[in-house]
């Protein structure tokens, strides 16, 4: 059967503001906040630790964050569908802060597992209410100008959080790693309970809790993520209990999908991932994306640092070329899709860059100068670029406007898996290759090719994956572009007006 065309404007349009950057701009203040708490925290931990013990528990302190906030991503996603978006993302940002306050004010490393579960709710909420906004204020067609604002909110959360996490422990008290969400926050509720205007929209009749969706969707992604997490470290990758909670997570998943189908209000309707290929082919990408990242930001640090001997103090700044590099080439593919409504060309040489940028990347070993390093980065960096933030729109663009929440937090939970997972499976690579040396010397002169070795399979790994996503990129369908001009007859933006 043939995939049905998505004209241009099918009633899903709005009014665009003459200028919301200033609006957009406190919108990304919470995928700022979000991202740099991820990485303050990571790097503030050892100082915690130090402060509160549990050090067999701290593993909990990103576990527990990390479920929650892939857990709440599609509740936040729906419940904004169902009612006053604004609200929904202004009671998620308020969540996170509060949160926030109880981290710093933990006396147990078990109390502070509990705050940072409440934070990874909170977190969900900013991250599905961000891009759902974004996607509710933009059609797709004007939506690219602004596609590099995002993208250097992203590289700035990249780069910053370990500079500021590392200020913090150095020169503040740990309390200070959740303290600095405070104003951060505070002024993103400020700035978009202001400036923040959505466009009228019709009322529903009756809003209904997919109550029975939410159960198994949240099961079966907190196994997923759990045996993401366990796996290779805690656990054997075919261990019972990894092949149990696989087993449990497909069990719960086949549940959910017969759950949606019945549902009134589906929690994640089914009709996203029919209406059109392109949103299917777009979560691949993001899956895909997540899992090259997330691998580059944790081990290239690593590899430079054990085996170029570069300083772990700016260990951020490791990442410049590759940040730079995704900032630049986002900006152009961004501007030129508005200019032309083309796109297609952007996901299938982005993840042909990813692929050759990891390819290269796995070539490294003891002797590769940090020039050549920076360079591959580049290559990596243009093409996360030209990928992730295409893939989004695209994604959104597959969807009608009353959907654009489920989508929009379907989208980011394909990302934040495919960031766990990559994790899981790189971290099994390198504990399974970095052995541990009877003497500190021998670790020193064969720990270092142990590290290298292992991000060649790690990277290695990365550019096969990029491969897969590449073939993906190539049935995209370049179907026109919702533009500001169509005709609003079945857009339901929102629940009431803002």
């Amino acid at each position: 059967m043939a995939t049905p065309s998505i004209p241009a404007g099918t009633g899903d349009s709005v009014t665009v503001p003459k200028d919301n950057r200033w609006v957009l701009l406190g919108i990304m203040l919470a995928l700022l906040l979000s991202m740099l708490d991820g990485l303050i925290v990571g790097t503030a931990m050892p100082t915690v630790v130090a402060h509160l013990g549990g050090l067999d528990h701290m593993s909990w302190v990103v576990t527990g964050y990390t479920l929650a906030t892939a857990c709440s991503t599609p509740v936040w996603g729906k419940l904004g569908d169902l009612f006053n978006r604004k609200t929904v993302f202004l009671t998620s940002v308020a969540l996170f802060i509060a949160a926030s306050v109880l981290c710093g004010t933990a006396g147990s490393m078990t109390e502070l597992i509990i705050f940072r579960i409440i934070q990874g709710l909170g977190a969900g909420g900013m991250g599905a209410g961000a891009f759902s906004l974004i996607g509710a204020l933009l059609p797709p067609r004007e939506r690219g100008k602004h596609q590099g604002m995002t993208a250097g909110v992203m590289a700035v959360g990249q780069l910053g959080g370990p500079l500021v996490g590392g200020f913090v422990t150095s020169h503040l008290s740990w309390q200070w790693a959740f303290y600095i969400n405070v104003p951060v926050g505070v002024i993103c509720i400020a700035w978009c309970w202001l400036l923040l205007r959505l466009p009228p929209a019709q009322r529903r009749a009756k809003a209904t809790i997919d109550w029975l969706g939410i159960m198994f969707l949240t099961g079966a992604i907190s196994a997923l993520v759990l045996a993401a997490t366990w796996a290779g470290s805690t656990y054997a990758w075919l261990s019972w209990q990894i092949t149990g909670l696989a087993v449990l997570a497909l069990t719960l998943l086949a549940a959910f999908i017969v759950t949606e189908r019945r549902a009134t209000e589906p929690l994640m309707p089914l009709r996203i991932y029919s209406r059109h290929r392109n949103f299917p082919i777009a979560a691949i990408l993001l899956t895909a994306s997540g899992i090259t990242v997330f691998g580059a930001t944790l081990y290239l640090p690593l590899y430079q640092q054990v085996v170029q001997g570069a300083s772990a103090a700016n260990s951020g700044l490791l990442l410049l070329p590759m940040m730079i590099a995704t900032l630049i080439t986002s900006s152009i593919a961004g501007k030129v899709m508005t200019a032309t409504g083309r796109y297609k060309i952007f996901p299938v040489l982005g993840t042909l860059l990813m692929a050759v940028g990891m390819g290269l990347l796995s070539t490294m070993n003891t002797g590769t100068p940090r020039t050549l390093t920076s360079l591959y980065m580049v290559v990596l960096g243009a093409g996360t670029g030209l990928c992730m933030q295409m893939s989004s729109t695209i994604a959104q663009n597959a969807v009608e406007l009353r959907d654009i929440g489920s989508a929009s937090a379907a989208t980011n939970l394909f990302r934040n898996l495919g960031g766990s997972i990559g994790i899981a499976i790189f971290a099994s690579l390198f504990t399974g290759t970095v052995t541990a040396r009877p003497t500190q010397t021998a670790r020193g002169l064969i720990y270092i090719h142990d590290v290298a070795h292992a991000t060649h399979l790690i990277f290695l790994t990365g550019a096969c994956i990029g491969t897969a996503a590449l073939i993906a990129s190539v049935l995209i369908e370049e179907v026109p572009l919702r533009g500001k001009s169509a005709a609003a007859a079945s857009a339901v933006p929102d629940a009431q007006t803002a």
